[in-house]
């Protein structure tokens, strides 16, 4: 019979997801298992893009520091991001994504390296948990769940002997081609779009010289009317040596039988040097996990979504599936967590999830198809330069990507309707949206007192007193930041009472509470009893 060892939560996958989650769980003193198959990360550099956000999910993991060292461009180059029309030299480009234009509603700069490098920072970290167990050269087979919790049989992949792990709560990081997922029995919805995809990995200095016409630029995307709005994208590992490339290609192309060199020529509009490292194909597709959650299993990162790697998108989102979902399943091992909690965790990912493909990466590949097919700029080269120059002028759609949780049945008060990707920054707190930072009056970032529970962001010193006496009434942990004054400049949380989540979204603002309506907040936002809080919400407000 295969040894077992028992576990609060086992982590299926050991990528950037997995291992964020397991550090967001040992950080709160929850003993977790990590099964990942390879014993070092891959070379391969995906997920390259850290957003300001996904580096404030770094801070709260002790680790944004070791991240920043780890980067394969030196600071002074830059991040930034470049669109081109026809080919990579065309007198055609402009700035993209620009991230920067969102940085002063986050704590913390946005970030750029190869993933690999991610990972290796991440493993790191997880080692120094006591609390964090992690199982490298391990693969999954066996799902199973009762109603006490949920088993992996996990076999060595040099075939020295299989273990049974069991935890109260398996989560499934495993990627696009989920085993737990599959063993959960939790179906998926796919749109395919027919797109088979190349990924390149080479070696170039002759590129790095040609794109000196662009300083300061990591990434490039190529528009050619070709091919009907789907990219061909370069991406820098590092500074004047490594390159990865994504660009569609024909179903029938293999490693052996296409001219990848060729490809690059054309996408760039010149011959340089190249020297291959990988050659790799994927589809095209976007997935959704038709549920998160099912029983004691839960799926996040690629397991729960998959989409293409347009605009950075996917590992950003399986960040704050981690940071959303971890502090969820710690309160509820803890005993100040209710079932309801762990349902929100569904309730608000996969909605922003859905209108992240929909309202922006779908969207995208529309607009440039529409795009091509109507300008053109050898037909009609004064009506291309308008369309063109309208698109250089896109940061709306950089403000309206902010993820939030409006409707969330753990958040009270705010605007109705559910959780999405878009939306609008604003430095104001509201329920159910990220918590921009303002400067307290000892000087201190309010992301700098935030604690490891809920926070309650008081304007006057005594007008906490009401939630630390209902936070004790319910047993839950509560850091009150008492006398916040208003924020420095235009910054600030405008309300004179913001609670805000252990992920640092706000559950509810108001002017004033009395304890009934203290505690039917915190009620609600530990999804304690759903019910129980309507109902003493509905008492205080009457």
């Amino acid at each position: 019979m295969a040894e077992q060892q028992d576990y609060d939560v086992v982590v299926m996958g050991g990528g950037p997801v997995g291992m964020g989650l397991a550090i967001e769980l040992g950080q709160r003193g929850i003993r977790v298992a990590v099964v990942e198959r390879y014993p070092e990360p891959q070379a391969v550099p995906k997920g390259q893009n850290l957003t300001q956000r996904s580096m404030e999910h770094f801070h709260a993991w002790g680790a944004e520091a070791e991240l920043r060292a780890a980067r394969t461009v030196p600071r002074e180059h830059g991040i930034g991001g470049l669109t081109c029309y026809g080919t990579l030299l065309s007198d055609w480009h402009y700035d993209w994504l620009q991230r920067e234009l969102v940085r002063p509603y986050y704590f913390t700069d946005n970030e750029r390296l190869p993933q690999y490098a991610t990972e290796a920072v991440l493993r790191a970290r997880a080692a120094a948990i006591p609390s964090v167990t992690i199982f490298y050269g391990w693969t999954g087979e066996a799902v199973r769940q009762d109603d006490s919790g949920a088993e992996v049989t996990i076999t060595r992949r040099d075939g020295g002997g299989t273990m049974t792990l069991r935890g109260r709560y398996l989560v499934g990081c495993d990627g696009s081609r989920s085993r737990v997922r599959t063993g959960a029995g939790i179906t998926e919805t796919c749109r395919d779009h027919d797109m088979k995809m190349v990924l390149l990995v080479f070696r170039s200095t002759g590129l790095h010289r040609l794109l000196q016409r662009y300083p300061d630029k990591a990434f490039y995307s190529v528009l050619h009317p070709d091919l009907k709005g789907y990219w061909q994208f370069f991406g820098r590992v590092d500074l004047g040596t490594t390159w990865f490339f994504h660009a569609p290609v024909p179903h029938d192309a293999t490693a052996e039988n296409h001219d990848f060199a060729g490809l690059l020529h054309r996408a760039v509009g010149a011959e340089f040097d190249v020297a291959f490292d990988h050659v790799g194909f994927w589809d095209l597709r976007v997935a959704l996990a038709d549920q998160y959650r099912r029983g004691r299993i839960f799926l996040a990162g690629d397991a729960a979504h998959s989409h293409p790697p347009y605009g950075g998108y996917g590992i950003n989102t399986g960040f704050e599936d981690a940071r959303n979902l971890g502090w969820k399943l710690a309160a509820t091992l803890q005993g100040w967590g209710g079932e309801a909690l762990l349902d929100s965790y569904d309730a608000e990912r996969r909605p922003v999830f859905a209108s992240t493909a929909r309202d922006f990466i779908e969207k995208f590949i529309e607009e440039d198809r529409d795009f091509l097919a109507t300008h053109d700029p050898d037909r009609d080269l004064q009506g291309f330069r308008a369309a063109w120059e309208a698109r250089a002028k896109g940061a709306p759609e950089v403000n309206a990507y902010e993820p939030n949780y409006r409707g969330s049945p753990i958040v009270t008060g705010g605007p109705q309707g559910q959780p999405s990707a878009r939306g609008a920054h604003s430095h104001l707190a509201r329920a159910g949206h990220h918590l921009s930072p303002f400067i307290l009056p000892d000087g201190r970032n309010v992301y700098e007192a935030l604690g490891p529970g809920f926070t309650l962001v008081a304007r006057r010193a005594d007008a906490g007193d009401v939630f630390a006496r209902a936070a004790a009434g319910l047993g839950l942990p509560l850091t009150v930041i008492a006398d916040a004054g208003d924020g420095a400049g235009e910054a600030g949380p405008g309300a004179a009472l913001v609670l805000v989540r252990p992920d640092s979204f706000v559950a509810w603002t108001g002017e004033a509470a009395d304890d009934a309506r203290a505690t039917a907040v915190l009620t609600r936002a530990a999804g304690l009893d759903v019910v129980q809080a309507d109902k003493a919400a509905r008492a205080a407000a009457g």
